[in-house]
């Protein structure tokens, strides 16, 4: 295969990135600027600051991923950026960059799917990895797991197929079954959310406890100091057309958050629990940066309570019905990618049972979990090697489909 540098450039929404990665699998570079702090104030991601913050950002943080990696404007061999899903704006602030430097250098211009860079995002960093055997694969052998579907050379990923990955971050959750073919795979999408991404349900429900934002890594925080079966919420439960219909397959195993964040309003409007999460919104307020003690000294217990119990509830969920439809599918590899993929109680509740089953579960690491270029880079190599490069006239895909 022929070596390559690619320049990635991501700006689907609220992290401005760019990284070099060499032939799909060295990770050179990976420059991500968050703006967290300019969304805060407002809970979640507003459309217009974040189209913003991307232009003032872009400039200075591909120029640091080149210098990074070493590399030059003139020395990378293709350009990649994410061309949709994601924020219109936010999308053309990136896709009308990479198009100038594209032109100005006479470098081939490759168009990725988020969604497919986030199920790249695992394949890099198995590629990073050069121990033979990691703690995961140690850990399913001590269980007594028969079934081995991977192998491992030089630290790389040998894949069984078909991979089954869920993608699950703030903006999307997708179920994707994964076939290999001749240039890249072939995906066919067999599940996904039917109202608010799993992510965006713990944004909104940090939001409604006053917990600030981004609300993931603070429930998953908070979760492990509550009891998570203090509230008893239910799975989520969808009805489904008839499997003899054309539209049963892309519907089995689809998710919904909406309810879970209703029944976590219910619960606070049933315990009056309004005036303390008032006098908590304004304590945090106050707090730049607040630590784990700050959240703690404003939580009671039934607020614990609360956020641990949320949390059990929507990961029982994604791993039920990922399970489902990797057995129902016959997938032979897991991959779990996405922001949300960094939550620990989710990693360990896919890890242990994909171990009961014998299914090999793979996760990027916390850095490649969240939005970054690198996972736009690696998944771009397929396209240059197949000299599958962009249009002059493709714009930005708000929605684009997997």
């Amino acid at each position: 295969m022929a070596e390559a540098s690619i320049l990635g450039i991501e700006t689907s929404c609220d992290e401005t990135a760019a990284a070099v990665v060499r032939s799909g699998e060295r990770l050179l570079s990976n420059v991500v600027s968050s703006q967290i702090a300019t969304h805060q104030p407002y809970g979640g991601v507003v459309p217009e600051l974040a189209s913003r913050e991307h232009l003032r950002a872009i400039v200075p943080v591909v120029r640091q991923a080149l210098a990074e990696a070493g590399e030059s404007y003139d020395s990378v061999d293709a350009i990649a950026v994410t061309q949709g899903p994601g924020l219109a704006g936010a999308l053309l602030v990136g896709i009308s960059y990479a198009k100038a430097l594209a032109y100005a250098l006479n470098k081939p211009l490759i168009t990725v799917n988020h969604l497919e860079g986030h199920i790249h995002a695992v394949l890099l960093e198995e590629k990073q990895k050069v121990e033979p055997l990691g703690e995961r694969e140690r850990g399913a052998s001590r269980t007594g797991a028969r079934r081995r579907n991977h192998e491992r050379s030089e630290g790389a990923l040998r894949l069984q197929f078909p991979v089954l990955a869920l993608v699950v971050s703030g903006g999307h959750t997708h179920l994707f079954l994964a076939r290999e073919q001749e240039q890249g795979w072939q995906y066919k999408n067999i599940g996904r959310t039917r109202d608010d991404a799993a992510g965006e349900a713990y944004d909104k429900v940090a939001k409604l406890l006053g917990l600030g934002y981004p609300g993931g890594p603070v429930i998953d925080t908070l979760a492990k100091h509550g009891n998570p079966r203090a509230v008893k919420f239910g799975l989520t439960q969808i009805k489904h057309p008839n499997r003899g219909t054309a539209k049963a397959e892309q519907t089995a195993y689809d998710f919904s958050f909406s309810g879970i964040k209703t029944a976590v309003l219910r619960y606070v409007q049933l315990e009056d629990m309004s005036a303390a999460i008032k006098r908590r919104r304004e304590a945090l307020a106050g707090i730049a940066k607040p630590t784990l003690q700050d959240w703690l000294a404003h939580c009671d217990q039934k607020t614990l309570d609360l956020v641990a119990s949320f949390q059990r509830t929507v990961v029982e969920d994604l791993v039920s019905k990922t399970l489902t439809a990797a057995r129902e599918c016959d997938a032979r590899t897991l991959f779990v990618t996405g922001g949300v993929a960094a939550n620990s109680a989710l990693r360990q509740a896919f890890e242990d049972e994909g171990a009961k089953e014998g299914l090999p579960v793979y996760f990027p690491s916390r850095r490649l979990s969240t939005d970054n270029a690198a996972m736009i880079a690696a998944a771009a190599y397929p396209k240059f090697l197949a000299g599958d490069f962009a249009p002059a006239e493709f714009s930005a895909e708000a929605s684009l489909a997997l």
